[in-house]
């Protein structure tokens, strides 16, 4: 990625329209769908930023679950997850930009979107996953645990390198090695499920 190139709205929608989406994998995460398969509480209002094309989100409606929010700041990916899932009446499609969005939410699943967000905001998504969750929520789903040999997005990192970011908000219910990555990611994913303070 050039330096001057801003990862922003403009950048987003144009991958989008150009079907620049290498990171879609055409299918829920597995690690995911394992998590919530345990996961009970039909009622849970679940937000995944960063959404696409919503795979997980429809998997969820399928399963049951009837609060699901998918937010993205593409427009365009927003008409394609809504194209593309079979049960919508249960998802809420927005929007917007995740910073500056506005909600709060018993659970928020993270799937390849932490790392499609500039190393320099780091922090700030820590700290605005923590203001969308309810007291007790968790930030579940898994971030990449290796470096990329060109410049991202995506970009890469270690869990040395994420831990300081989250302490300062969640507690660490599961931050280890992924054992059920995808083939193509097997060995360079870390699944976790943190708890908001």
């Amino acid at each position: 990625m050039e330096e001057n190139v801003k990862l922003d709205a403009e950048y987003w929608e144009h991958r989008w329209q150009a079907r620049q989406t290498g990171w879609d994998i055409g299918y829920p995460s597995r690690p995911i769908v394992h998590y919530m398969e345990g996961y009970s509480n039909k009622e849970a209002h679940i937000l995944v930023p960063g959404c696409g094309n919503a795979y997980e989100a429809d998997w969820l409606a399928a399963a049951g679950f009837k609060n699901i929010t998918v937010l993205d700041i593409s427009p365009t990916a927003i008409v394609s997850a809504k194209n593309k899932v079979q049960h919508g009446a249960a998802i809420n499609f927005v929007c917007a930009d995740f910073f500056s969005y506005q909600g709060q939410f018993d659970l928020i699943i993270e799937q390849t979107f932490f790392c499609a967000i500039p190393i320099g905001r780091r922090s700030d998504y820590a700290c605005k996953t923590s203001e969308l969750l309810v007291a007790g929520g968790h930030l579940v789903g898994v971030l990449f645990d290796r470096e990329f040999s060109y410049s991202g997005p995506p970009f890469g990192g270690s869990a040395l390198e994420y831990e300081p970011l989250f302490k300062a908000y969640y507690t660490f219910e599961r931050f280890e090695a992924c054992y059920n990555s995808i083939d193509a990611r097997a060995g360079t994913e870390l699944f976790i499920n943190l708890v908001k303070r």
